[in-house]
């Protein structure tokens, strides 16, 4: 056990350390370095506007499935953060704060809309960028995948772009790369992020040598994850919950954090299949207080209703569900109160916590859907009625089991 000075020693710094509060953390890992072939994409969405909602469309070019803000009830023009049309491309961004000195990005989200609406490889993507008058009024980190196999993250500023190909062994050695709020080709030592880079990269090198990344692992050991690289502490273990006996801690560096409104994994498909496959499992909310639900962009508006924007409702209901029990986390309102977590209510050593709750729920989830999937890849199309049913069987499943005490 390390010796609890050099714990309050560190622990100093990462108290009154800030943080760019409106970030984000993101992964592609390509097909090379997945068991299944099947690339996996993962964004944390940090953000002023903790009100997140899945919406469908298709009043323009392809249909798409987009997570989105509820600043905007259009849905025909809202902003897309996160999201996947039906030819099995998917888009997802991380602010940038190091690739230009006159930051402009007030249309990060108008062009992933954009995209998903007109794109359906890589090379379409960098086709928009290209033909995107100038200035683009961006500055973002943009994530694509495609049917095609083909993964790449654009680091896009303004005036231009630069590509990274994520299955490029010279760029991607390990055919994985992770984003936060820096751009590997920007000003060095500038932007933000390092730590939470770090707290993913650790992560994920642990679990490399087995290639076993899937939906479900992405959520749990990173969106989900209270690991902190400088540190070196992964706050959810016997160690750390003797330490800090209070119940409390300071979570900025932290991957989900305060401003982190959902969590989203999509698993495309490889190369010849069926782009509708393309699973988007999305867990609106603070993600340790949130389940993760799938859905598909061929069942349109019959994806599961917790997740679905309403007419008249200014948010999807699980996230509304989620805010409630987020409001019971930062409860200490004197001073800077307000900007630590109380951990032991997420998690705690009698496993009681919001997180310790809901997990067999999620788990239950993966276990009822995840056969329909393999079903559906073997009979080469999903089935929008089994969607249906299933969704049901999932919304209802969450909300029998959601934790009554709010308090």
């Amino acid at each position: 056990m390390k010796n609890t000075l050099n714990y309050i020693l560190l622990l100093s710094f990462f108290l009154f350390h800030s943080a760019v509060a409106f970030s984000c953390t993101t992964i592609i890992i390509s097909g090379k370095a997945t068991k299944d072939g099947r690339p996996l994409m993962w964004k944390n969405s940090d953000t002023e506007i903790p009100a997140h909602s899945l919406i469908y469309s298709d009043d323009k070019g392809f249909p798409l499935l987009a997570v989105v803000r509820n600043t905007s009830t259009n849905d025909k023009t809202a902003s897309a953060w996160m999201g996947t049309n039906s030819e099995g491309f998917s888009i997802m961004n991380t602010l940038s704060y190091n690739l230009t000195e006159n930051r402009e990005s007030s249309r990060n989200g108008s062009v992933m809309r954009k995209a998903l609406e007109i794109c359906k490889t890589v090379s379409d993507f960098q086709h928009l960028l290209d033909t995107l008058p100038r200035p683009m009024k961006v500055e973002a980190n943009f994530g694509v995948i495609d049917a095609e196999g083909n993964a790449a993250y654009f680091e896009a500023f303004t005036d231009g772009y630069r590509m990274l190909d994520v299955n490029d062994p010279a760029v991607a050695p390990n055919g994985y790369l992770i984003y936060t709020n820096f751009s590997y080709t920007g000003f060095y030592d500038k932007g933000e992020g390092y730590i939470r880079y770090q707290n993913a990269q650790h992560q994920v090198a642990k679990q490399l040598p087995s290639k076993d990344f899937s939906p479900q692992w992405i959520f749990n050991h990173l969106a989900r994850s209270y690991y902190h690289s400088l540190l070196d502490v992964d706050f959810t273990s016997e160690e750390a919950l003797n330490l800090f006996k209070n119940g409390y801690i300071h979570d900025s560096d932290m991957i989900p954090r305060k401003s982190t409104a959902s969590a989203t994994v999509v698993q495309g498909v490889k190369k010849g299949e069926n782009p509708e496959l393309t699973t988007m499992w999305v867990a609106l909310g603070y993600p340790p207080c949130s389940v993760a639900i799938p859905a598909w962009v061929k069942a349109g508006k019959d994806n599961p209703s917790l997740l679905m924007r309403q007419p008249g409702e200014p948010a999807s209901k699980i996230s509304a569900m989620v805010a409630a029990l987020k409001e019971n986390l930062y409860d200490v309102q004197r001073g800077h109160g307000q900007e630590y977590l109380h951990f032991s209510k997420v998690f705690n050593k009698e496993g009681s916590g919001y997180m310790q709750q809901l997990a067999p729920v999620e788990k239950a989830v993966f276990e009822t859907v995840n056969p329909a999937i393999d079903k559906w890849r073997k009979e080469g199309h999903v089935n929008p009625e089994e969607i249906k049913s299933l969704g049901k069987s999932v919304c209802s499943l969450i909300e029998n089991a959601w934790p009554k005490n709010t308090k």
